[in-house]
């Protein structure tokens, strides 16, 4: 079994504090040896990113509804950056009508996930997006295989 999604440096960008302290645990149970960069809104995840990167983080998972900055915003101004663009960005909202799936697949996201309705399934999403080999899949993939499903 590929175990080199054990230890990611991964970014999560999402205005729900609950929903942050969620994710934190189910990484931890996942993963003890990945880092996780929170940020509270959109603003202060650019903020970060511009910061820190180089070394760009394995993946982002970024809310779509927050305030200051929200997703569509950062993910417009994360590929549209040269030190940025190639970072993969992962969609995570609780929102997934068909509007706003289609305008992040055109804005370049990697993926779109639905924020799942229970702590085993949002496990069985973390583990499914770390277990992307991001470097043999830097292309965004087809539209039908764009939206991951727990």
């Amino acid at each position: 079994m590929n175990q080199s999604y054990l230890t990611k440096n991964i970014f999560i960008a999402d205005d729900d504090s609950d929903d942050l302290i969620l994710f934190e645990d189910a990484l931890r149970e996942i993963s003890k040896d990945s880092r996780l960069t929170k940020a509270k809104d959109g603003r202060q995840l650019m903020q970060i990113l511009h910061t820190i990167v180089p070394p760009p983080p394995d993946v982002i998972f970024l809310d779509l509804n927050m305030p200051l900055k929200n997703g569509f915003e950062c993910l417009n101004e994360i590929k549209h950056s040269s030190k940025l663009k190639n970072i993969p960005v992962v969609i995570f909202s609780t929102s997934d009508q068909p509007e706003a799936v289609n305008r992040v697949y055109e804005q370049g996201a990697h993926h779109f996930l639905k924020k799942p309705s229970s702590f085993p399934l949002l496990k069985q999403a973390i583990q499914k997006v770390l277990a992307i080999d991001w470097a043999e899949n830097v292309a965004q993939p087809t539209k039908d295989k764009f939206v991951l499903y727990v």
